[in-house]
């Protein structure tokens, strides 16, 4: 468990490294500047959220920081296909990181569902 643990780890940090550069690129303007740190803030706090979860206190505890995990990817999700779908960042593909995310979203919700009592 700690090996699998350790690996969502490192996948939460290369693509919170990977949110950091790109809102590094994004244009220069009060739409690129507000949806930047909106991304910056929910791309990046999914990792920390996540080794928050590693300690947490107690199941429900684990749960409850899951769920937070969760809803922090599924909002910079959000926030990548925004930028697409507007052309904010010329010339930089970005389905890469849109990519991650969904498989990010589905490996924490997998964990959430097995972490749930059943009947909840």
């Amino acid at each position: 468990m700690e090996e699998l643990d350790q690996q969502v780890t490192d996948r939460l940090l290369d693509y919170g490294v990977s949110i950091i550069k790109l809102c590094g690129q994004l244009q220069r303007s009060s739409a690129g500047g507000h949806i930047g740190s909106q991304l910056l803030r929910s791309g990046t706090s999914a990792g920390a959220g996540y080794e928050e979860a590693r300690g947490a206190q107690s199941p429900a505890d684990f749960i409850l920081k899951i769920q937070m995990v969760l809803k922090e990817l599924r909002e910079s999700q959000y926030w990548l296909k925004l930028i697409q779908r507007a052309n904010l960042l010329q010339n930089e593909p970005l389905d890469e990181s849109i990519e991650e995310g969904r498989q990010l979203c589905d490996l924490i919700g997998k964990s959430l569902v097995t972490a749930k009592p059943e009947g909840l």
